[in-house]
């Protein structure tokens, strides 16, 4: 432990795993998604598989992790199951992959907050000019490539954990004070009770694979970064009690960005299905609405928090393949951070063309049944977060049920929380990790493959 470093307390565990789960998703894509599945029905039913099928993988990632110290490929390696290493592989590639093109959208958000402080709201109403624009959209991601990078040069505890305790408490006390302002909004009570109120008229086939899906992603599971994060943590850690409160700050935080954002929304009259075009094409404007002094304050503040969730975000994404190049190669921490980050910008530059700046990479793409054609980073983000996180999901908890053996993982477990076998936990933790996750998350993985790629919908 002393040669990788650590984290010190349970507070800069909580907080950077809670801020690895934490991102554009929870600000962004969580209230889109809300949008499209009905609203408060899809929260509750996103709220409920976050805990009966999440929580479970992740109590597993981070055992796995603090089991071994390793990275995620070297992890099922130290356990004696070498073969199973591409499991670990399959997680570093879907952290880089996911990166190279998260790194892009982070720059988006930097860059409006740029734009922002300058009270450039026309910004807005020309979102694919801003993107195809190479030199500076490609500018804010170096800039916040380099922002990754320094945090996670820093190591464990004077790095990653230093900057959770203090991004993560900034984030939320920002979200609390734009959502108190919304709630003063004219018909901001309509988005409330949008958000709340629940119709269970919504709920359908894809409206329960939307939310599961959204669940999973939003806690960084499947993709190793647990694992990682659960090789620095101490042996007298309660991983349980972790994990779970890593869990409800992931959804607390998804369930306050909702009642920041439909309050905005419906303030404007604007429908709130809007998806990608609600944040950074239609909030300019409403901000524009405050007036110049309360709007640059407002819009600056939203962009600056949108930056801020995805730090927290990028730095664990970073944090995986550094942590495989320092464990497997012995490459040093500093070093390997530059070596990692150099590679996943060039990777990501394909994506950072595909937003109007290339032809070729604007119209990567047409899938099986698809009228149009889909971009490089769409495609990227299909493969890696739509695929290859559920199957990492069904092969880690099927590797801990079946193949590591479900009586190893619950000795692991009792390290931190004396007395844990035989209780209720332990048969909910073995059932979901047996039975639930697996089949649940395998069919998740068929499902997106057939959708995405071959154009088949079963629903």
């Amino acid at each position: 432990m002393a040669s990788r470093g650590g984290f010190t307390s349970r507070i800069g565990f909580i907080a950077a795993a809670a801020g690895s789960a934490v991102g554009l998703g929870n600000i962004w894509k969580f209230p889109f998604e809300v949008g499209q599945g009905g609203g408060a029905a899809f929260v509750i039913i996103y709220l409920a598989f976050a805990f009966i099928l999440c929580f479970p993988v992740m109590v597993t990632e981070i055992a796995i992790g603090r089991k071994t110290q390793k990275n995620p490929a070297g992890a099922f390696t130290a356990l004696g199951f070498k073969k199973w290493r591409i499991v670990g592989l399959l997680g570093v590639l879907a952290g880089v992959l996911i990166l190279s093109f998260y790194n892009v959208v982070a720059g988006w958000a930097f860059g409006y907050f740029i734009e922002m402080v300058q009270g450039n709201f026309e910004i807005g109403k020309d979102f694919g000019g801003f993107t195809s624009d190479v030199v500076k959209v490609g500018g804010y991601a170096i800039v916040f490539m380099l922002a990754t990078v320094f945090i996670v040069s820093k190591g464990i505890a004077g790095g990653i954990e230093k900057a959770s305790k203090i991004l993560m408490p900034t984030l939320i006390i920002m979200m609390l004070a734009l959502a108190i302002y919304a709630f003063t909004l004219p018909n901001a009570g309509k988005g409330i009770e949008f958000y709340l109120v629940p119709d269970f008229s919504k709920i359908t086939i894809p409206v329960l694979y939307k939310a599961l899906g959204q669940a999973f992603f939003s806690l960084s599971l499947g993709m190793g970064a647990l694992i990682t994060y659960g090789s620095y943590v101490s042996k007298k850690e309660n991983i349980v009690t972790a994990a779970a409160l890593i869990t409800l700050a992931d959804v607390s935080i998804a369930f306050l960005a909702g009642l920041m954002m439909f309050p905005f929304v419906f303030s404007q009259g604007l429908p709130p299905t809007g998806g990608p075009g609600l944040i950074f094409a239609t909030l300019p404007g409403i901000f524009e609405s405050l007036g110049p002094v309360l709007g640059i304050f407002v819009g600056s503040a939203f962009f600056l928090l949108l930056s801020f969730a995805a730090l927290t975000s990028t730095v664990s994404l970073l944090e995986v393949p550094v942590a495989y190049v320092v464990d497997e190669h012995k490459v040093n921490r500093k070093l390997a951070v530059w070596i990692v980050a150099i590679i996943i910008f060039i990777i990501g530059i394909p994506s950072l063309l595909s937003n109007g700046a290339s032809s070729f990479f604007s119209n990567f793409i047409t899938y099986i049944g698809a009228d149009k054609a889909t971009d490089f980073m769409t495609f990227i983000g299909h493969i890696a977060n739509d695929s290859f996180l559920p199957l990492g999901g069904a092969l880690i908890a099927i590797f801990a049920a079946y193949f590591w053996k479900k009586h190893n993982l619950n000795e692991e477990i009792e390290q931190g929380f004396p007395g844990f076998k035989g209780t209720f936990v332990e048969k909910f933790i073995d059932f979901s990790i047996t039975y639930l996750a697996p089949v649940i998350l395998i069919g998740i993985f068929i499902l997106t493959v057939l959708d995405r790629f071959f154009g088949i919908h079963l629903f």
